[in-house]
């Protein structure tokens, strides 16, 4: 009597959690766009892009502390350049002469153009959401770890902004990061 009373006991916690609905396992798909929106309007672990360049004025942008660090507004061209770029790739259309010289990437901002990069990175980060969730299983696999790439350099370079924005003084601690 008593191991069919453990054994009974022991399976109650088996029985309620296999009654419990699970979540649906995550796909290559989800997870990559998960990604794509976590660095793109999503908060989640870190500040997104989005909120990241949010209400500065193109005189911000432009600001760098005179140690050779870069501005957000070079920060974001950057990364409207690299992530047009590799979409562009990824869409089988032809690229655009480039130097292989990436600091070209970076000093191509300019202050007067500030609200239309700001522009340009939210259109990008969202054609490649759609891209992803359109794409056929067969190319999300040739593709993930660029995919996943992408997202991370996106991650790092929206921390550089961050940290530019504190070190000048125009980033608000409401806004995700102390």
């Amino acid at each position: 009597m008593k191991p069919l009373l453990f054994l009974l006991l022991f399976s109650l916690p088996f029985q309620a959690s296999a009654q419990t609905p699970t979540k649906t396992a995550p796909t290559l798909r989800s997870i990559l766009l998960h990604q794509l929106q976590t660095t793109h309007n999503q908060e989640e672990w870190f500040v997104p892009a989005n909120v990241a360049v949010a209400g500065l004025t193109a005189e911000q942008a432009k600001w760098t502390d005179g140690k050779g660090n870069h501005s957000v507004g070079q920060l974001a061209t950057h990364l409207v350049f690299w992530d047009t770029r590799n979409l562009e790739k990824f869409e089988g259309k032809p690229l655009a002469k480039f130097s292989s010289n990436n600091d070209e990437t970076f000093n191509a901002f300019d202050a007067k153009q500030w609200a239309t990069t700001v522009r340009q990175l939210d259109e990008v980060l969202t054609a490649w959401e759609k891209a992803v969730e359109s794409a056929d299983e067969k190319k999300l696999e040739a593709w993930a770890p660029t995919i996943a790439n992408i997202s991370t350099h996106n991650a790092y370079h929206i921390g550089q902004i961050i940290y530019v924005r504190k070190e000048q003084g125009s980033w608000n601690p409401a806004n995700g990061v102390r």
